[in-house]
C-alpha cells in the first residue's frame, strides 16, 4: 500500500509540474531542458557512454532548434535545417525499430551510441518544443493533447492487458505487454481524441484521431525499444529519480519516440491545408 502511495504521489508531482509549465513558454523551455539532460544522463548510463560532449551537443541543438524558434519566434534559416534534423531522426528511429524485431542485441559501437544520443534523445525534446510552436502564437494545447493521449494509452493498455491479456506482444523484451493491452490502449486513445478535439479547439477530430494512432503505435514501439536497452544493460529501470516509477526516461520513452512522427504529421497538414 505504501509503494502505491509513493508511486501515485511522484506521478502526480510529475504531471502537475508538466501541465503548469506548458502555459508559459519560458517555463516549458527550462523544464524540458532539465528533463532532456536527465533523460540523456539515464540513457548514457544504459549504453555505457561516458563524457560530456553529448550534453554540449544537446544544449546546442536544443537552443538552436527549440529555444530560438519558440521563444525568439525566428525561423530564419532554420526551416530547412529542422527538416534535415527530422529526416535523420526518423531514419535513426526506423533503424531502432528494425533492431527491435531482431533477436540479436542492438549493436552499440561507439559512433552509433553518439548518434543515438543526438537523434534518439536530444532531437526528441526539440520536436516536443516545436509541437508547442505549431501556431504563430504560443499555444501548448496540441502538446498537452499529445501527453494526454500517451497517458490514456499507457493506462488502458495496462488495465485491459492485466484483465484480458493472453497473447504476448514481445515476450522476449517485455513479458507483461500483450496484444490485447496494446489494442485496448489504442482504442481508448482513439476515443479520447474526440474529447481532445472538442475541448482544446486546436485540430480537427480526424487529425487528432490520426495523432492518437501515431502516439499509440510509435509510443508502444518506443517503450519496447527502451525496454530492450534496459534488458541489454541488465537493469529494471533507467534510473531512480521518480520513486515507484524508476527513471525519467521510463516516463518519457513513449512520447520522445513518437514526437518526430507527430511533428511530421503536423507539418504535412500545415502545408496541405
Amino acid at each position: 500500500m505504501k509503494d502505491i502511495a509513493i508511486r501515485a504521489f511522484s506521478g502526480l508531482i510529475y504531471v502537475l509540474l508538466l501541465i503548469i509549465s506548458l502555459y508559459n513558454e519560458h517555463a516549458l523551455i527550462l523544464l524540458f531542458f532539465l528533463f532532456g539532460v536527465i533523460c540523456l544522463a539515464e540513457f548514457k548510463k544504459l549504453i555505457q557512454l561516458k563524457g560530456f560532449i553529448s550534453y554540449i551537443i544537446f544544449a546546442a541543438i536544443y537552443f538552436i532548434f527549440g529555444y530560438w524558434q519558440l521563444v525568439m519566434q525566428s525561423n530564419t534559416g532554420l526551416n530547412e535545417a529542422t527538416q534535415i534534423l527530422q529526416v535523420i531522426s526518423i531514419f535513426v528511429l526506423l533503424l531502432l525499430i528494425k533492431d527491435l524485431f531482431s533477436e540479436k542485441t542492438i549493436p552499440l559501437f561507439s559512433s552509433k551510441r553518439r548518434l543515438l544520443t543526438i537523434f534518439y534523445i536530444s532531437s526528441a525534446f526539440v520536436f516536443l518544443v516545436l509541437i508547442a510552436n505549431y501556431y504563430p502564437v504560443y499555444n501548448p494545447n496540441i502538446l498537452l493533447g499529445c501527453f494526454i493521449l500517451v497517458w490514456v494509452n499507457d493506462t488502458f493498455a495496462y488495465l485491459v492487458g492485466s484483465r484480458f491479456g493472453k497473447q504476448k506482444l514481445f515476450p522476449s523484451i517485455s513479458p507483461k505487454k500483450t496484444v490485447e493491452g496494446f489494442l485496448g490502449g489504442l482504442f481508448f486513445a482513439c476515443i479520447s481524441s474526440y474529447f481532445i478535439a472538442e475541448y482544446t479547439n486546436t485540430l480537427t477530430f480526424t487529425n487528432w484521431l490520426i495523432i492518437s494512432i501515431i502516439v499509440s503505435v510509435f509510443g508502444t514501439l518506443g517503450d519496447l525499444i527502451e525496454s530492450k536497452f534496459k534488458r541489454q544493460a541488465k537493469v529494471k529501470d533507467s534510473g531512480v529519480i521518480m520513486p515507484g516509477h524508476g527513471g525519467l526516461l521510463d516516463r518519457f520513452d513513449s512520447i520522445i519516440f513518437a514526437a518526430p512522427f507527430i511533428y511530421l504529421f503536423l507539418r504535412i497538414i500545415h502545408y496541405v491545408s
